[in-house]
């Protein structure tokens, strides 16, 4: 008994060192953390790529947070043409706004690989009675980092956008992330396809242009690695 009750401990231990490494539960201590467990806020559920998470029109209630593999926040209108708005790997959030905010869904959320979403219902969580709560104010500072962040991922895109040419949103959003790399030599989390979603360029385009790029000596590319060169 004494054994199992260790390693009750033990896991007890780990999850709690899991949860902090995600925004939203930072800071908080292993009995609020038990204590939102306990509340029912909390379930997980797998997806197969490609599966759609959340539709558009969808009226949400609960923030999703990934726990492994990653999903794609879409832009789908009625004629087929997508634009993925952002890409949310592990540990990182998604829905929060129209969770808070009851408003309908204007994306599609899919699955980018096979992937583990924990969900966070904020009904239980906001009720009168949880304001007094110690985790309460934490999770509304939490909450409101999460906001500001997507506000800046959100103005990233939008200058990765802005160029009219192919190559001027290439060489933008390839910038940002050897800046973000802090290295020249770095992975992008797009196939070719997801990258032409993500700077609203058509595939063909895409794919021609990098070729170009290639040929003047300005990168080097190999699926989803990207070395740029001549940049010292």
């Amino acid at each position: 008994m004494p054994c199992i009750a260790v390693r009750r401990a033990a896991l007890f231990f780990l999850l709690c060192l899991y949860y902090n490494a995600i925004q939203l539960f930072r800071g908080m201590t292993a009995d609020e953390l038990a204590a939102l467990r306990a509340a029912h806020c909390i379930r997980v559920q797998r997806y197969d790529k490609n599966a759609l998470i959340y539709h558009a029109g969808r009226v949400v209630h609960e923030i999703g947070i990934v726990q492994s593999g990653s999903v794609n926040v879409e832009s789908n209108d009625l004629w087929g043409n997508k634009s993925i708005l952002s890409h949310v790997e592990v540990g990182q959030a998604f829905a929060e706004t129209y969770a808070l905010c009851g408003e309908p869904l204007m994306v599609d959320v899919a699955a980018a690989e096979p992937c583990e979403i924990l969900w966070l219902d904020l009904v239980p969580m906001l009720q009168q009675q949880n304001t007094a709560a110690s985790w309460y104010p934490k999770f509304l500072h939490n909450l409101l980092l999460l906001s500001m962040q997507k506000n800046l991922a959100l103005s990233q895109r939008i200058r990765c956008t802005t160029p009219k040419s192919a190559r001027g949103r290439l060489l933008t959003y390839l910038s940002a992330q050897a800046v973000r790399a802090g290295s020249t030599h770095f992975s992008i989390p797009f196939d070719r396809q997801q990258l032409a979603d993500y700077l609203n360029l058509d595939r063909s385009a895409l794919s021609k242009e990098l070729g170009k790029m290639r040929d003047d000596g300005l990168i080097r590319c190999r699926k989803n690695e990207f070395e740029l060169c001549g940049t010292e």
